[in-house]
């Protein structure tokens, strides 16, 4: 066996470097796990990557991933988004920053029902955008919102990016669902308050004086908007929050809600039933090809003893281990930055958690502090997704920086909340303890 201090580096420069010309992430990581694999351990030992794939994305947990995405995509051409922002815009539209605050609220209730950020970010892409632009707001409170709002997808349960987290770090799915509710909610308030101050300090950014009111008997009509996407949230996050269901049962559950709010909306048909489908397949297989070859990096680099040696150097240190704690924080922002968030779990989980059980920390409470940082990825330039989502969707005056610019005060928010968390650990913990 190769020394692991020299693999380190070589195995995650070249990462690194595969990533930087271009090459998918799926490929990158598994290629390299096979040239490592034959080159530093053994020919033979490429005989278990397809038995290992198979064991990995046939778990009947993983079958939560494309039925969630599915719920997404299927609301997504419901248009349930448009009666939830007519909603919001009948409730703050006469509010300066209303509508960003209504963009934050649909969101929240968004992530509550689908698990992917992407749902969130498309549709009020599509529909805030246009209306907060044609209403005198200001491009980085229209975009900022609607991209931030959007990434609250992944900390809101039921969430996706949780599943692949709880598997590859052993801890419950459901306390991790029970965890994120509160953080979620905390960020989506930090979100709001800004907006709100930000629309009284700068009100020719937010809606100018022109401000459009409506009368209490139009907001208590437009309410029929919540039915059903309150209907859905309790629906799938009460079957798993009461022990009805586990997550892959209220996954199923979420899917067949998500045609049944489709036939309600009278947007159940053939075709849209097509593009789902077809969206939930591209979509899954990507993660589950990212989830094959993370898995093979992460056995290989696990086999060298790579992951041992980390976790002897780190607890040697004798550092305070709220630094260490803090160290991994800035290595997952950093990751972040250019790997996509089921690699950042698979490559990184296998190494932190074992440090963090033994530095005495809750298990649950480091995974939700590890997926707001994945939250944070999706805003992060150069990769974060919800930007390149939100560019697809924007008007054509909207360029890539206007869209950089305009998540910066939302991605200092969200390290505001991780630095909250960690010093109130029972925002993340009372749920989980309570109802566990």
């Amino acid at each position: 066996m190769p020394d692991p201090l020299l693999v380190t580096p070589l195995l995650f420069g070249s990462m690194l470097f595969l990533l930087a010309i271009g090459v998918p992430i799926a490929i990158a990581l598994g290629g390299l796990s096979v040239g490592m694999i034959y080159v530093f351990w053994s020919p033979m030992a490429l005989n278990m990557m397809p038995l290992r794939a198979f064991q990995n994305t046939s778990s009947f947990e993983y079958i939560a991933i494309p039925l969630f995405i599915f719920m997404a995509t299927m609301l997504q051409k419901s248009r349930i988004a448009e009666d939830l922002y007519d909603t919001m815009q009948k409730f703050f539209g006469g509010l300066r920053g209303g509508l960003a605050i209504g963009t934050i609220i649909i969101c929240t209730i968004f992530a509550a029902m689908a698990g992917i950020s992407g749902a969130a970010t498309i549709s009020m892409g599509v529909l805030a955008i246009p209306a907060m632009l044609s209403r005198g707001y200001g491009k980085d409170m229209a975009l900022g919102s609607v991209a931030a709002g959007g990434s609250l997808g992944i900390l809101i349960p039921p969430s996706v990016t949780m599943i692949v987290y709880g598997l590859v770090a052993n801890t419950s799915i459901g306390k991790l669902y029970a965890g994120g509710v509160l953080p979620g909610l905390l960020i989506a308030l930090l979100f709001s308050i800004y907006l709100l101050m930000r629309g009284q300090l700068q009100p020719a950014l937010a809606g100018g004086v022109n401000m459009q009111r409506y009368s209490w008997g139009e907001k208590l009509v437009s309410l029929k908007g919540l039915l059903l996407p309150l209907a859905l949230v309790v629906s799938v996050l009460g079957s798993i929050l009461l022990g009805i269901a586990s997550v892959s049962e209220a996954a199923a559950i979420g899917a067949g809600g998500a045609i049944i709010a489709g036939a309600l909306r009278r947007q159940l048909n053939w075709k849209n039933l097509q593009e789902a489908a077809f969206e939930t397949l591209q979509l899954s297989c990507m993660i589950f090809w990212i989830i094959i070859g993370a898995s093979a990096l992460s056995t290989f680099y696990t086999a060298m003893g790579a992951a041992r040696l980390i976790e002897g150097i780190v607890l040697g240190l004798e550092l305070n281990k709220y630094v260490i704690l803090i160290g991994m924080q800035v290595i997952l922002l950093a990751l972040g930055m250019v790997l996509d968030t089921v690699g950042i779990i698979l490559i990184t989980a296998p190494i932190f958690v074992p440090i963090i059980l033994a530095l005495g920390f809750d298990p649950v409470w480091f995974g939700i502090l590890y997926i707001i940082n994945m939250e944070i990825g999706f805003l992060t330039p150069p990769f974060g997704y919800n930007l390149f989502y939100l560019k697809g969707v924007a008007p054509p005056s909207v360029s890539m920086v206007d869209i950089y610019k305009s998540v910066i005060p939302f991605i200092l928010l969200m390290l505001l909340a991780v630095g909250i968390c960690i010093v109130f650990p029972d925002i993340i913990l009372f749920l989980p303890n309570l109802i566990f």
